[in-house]
């Protein structure tokens, strides 16, 4: 594996999705591309392996790790255009699909992108570099209290939201918020001492709330979820890892909600969250929010083609 990355639920995501030789898959947040190539690894040489990611400097190091199997086709996009996404492998039907919502240890571990707060970086938070608004630049220094508090609350579930909001409205009348530790330190002082919390830094929250409004990540996940079945060949797997509770209920709604009833279009393969282990845990502390769903479309298998 890449030095710094550790794919998550590694194994469990290869029991769920199952790719054989000659199926077609869809990578759609490839990252640093562990479970791509383990999935390449099973599919080829025969198989069409599509890897998708917003951050054009991890699909470039992906591309690297993969430039021993032919087959595989990277694209420069955002995993709810799917039907772009399919347009590459040649506009058949995934046999599988996956997408891993968490960050990349080496998006987090680079100072530049602004995703954490344990070094000093710029305030950025965006996945793609291209993308025209920044943490910094729009989000903390336009919108008024009441706007952040509501991303605050909404996406992080951050319940001294209006706290901290208004001490990021008085401090900016001051001097610009543009600095990750700026702006982790200033929560940790909105938030009284006793109600920190005691598993992670008082900033987490804020953080996540950001970058999920940044990159428009529950809008793009919700677009997915809407569409993805559909272009899903019959017996097609779909997985998805989440890493907080907002993801992960939109996956557990629409897997319910596609798999109940006559016109049911999928059977549900996890009836809980598959989560990390122990060791896994241990080994990779990033990990231990991890919450993997699977599902299958249902509809026979179709006749292998002749010759």
């Amino acid at each position: 594996m890449s030095a710094g990355h550790i794919p998550v639920l590694l194994q469990e995501t290869l029991g769920l999705l199952s790719p054989s030789p000659g199926e077609v898959f869809l990578d759609g947040t490839v990252g640093a591309g562990g479970h791509a190539e383990e999935i390449a690894r099973r599919i080829g040489p025969e198989g069409i392996l599509v890897c998708a990611d917003g951050d054009p400097e991890m699909l470039a190091r992906a591309a690297e790790r993969l430039r021993g199997f032919p087959f595989v086709r990277t694209v420069h996009a955002d995993f709810s255009e799917l039907a772009r996404l399919r347009g590459a492998a040649g506009g058949r039907p995934f046999d599988g699909m996956l997408l891993d919502l968490g960050l990349s240890s080496l998006q987090l571990d680079d100072p530049a992108r602004g995703f954490s707060f344990r070094e000093d970086g710029p305030l950025d938070m965006r996945r793609d570099p291209g993308a025209p608004v920044s943490a910094a630049r729009e989000l903390l220094r336009r919108a008024n209290e009441k706007e952040l508090a509501d991303i605050f609350y909404r996406f992080g579930e951050e319940r001294f939201s209006r706290r901290i909001a208004r001490a990021i409205v008085e401090r900016r009348r001051k001097e610009p918020i543009e600095r990750t530790l700026q702006l982790a330190e200033l929560v940790k002082r909105a938030i009284p001492r006793k109600a920190w919390p005691r598993d992670i830094h008082p900033a987490t929250r804020v953080f996540q709330a950001l970058r999920i409004a940044v990159n428009r990540e529950l809008e793009s996940l919700s677009v997915f979820l809407e569409e993805f079945a559909r272009h899903l060949a019959p017996r097609g797997r779909a997985a998805v890892i989440g890493f907080h509770s907002l993801e992960d209920r939109l996956v557990k709604t629409a897997f319910r909600a596609q798999s109940a009833g006559k016109d049911a279009v999928l059977e549900i393969l996890t009836r809980k969250p598959v989560v990390p282990g122990p060791e896994e845990k241990e080994r990779n502390p990033r990990a231990r929010s991890a919450k993997l769903r699977a599902a299958r479309r249902r509809g026979q298998e179709e006749s292998p083609c002749e010759g």
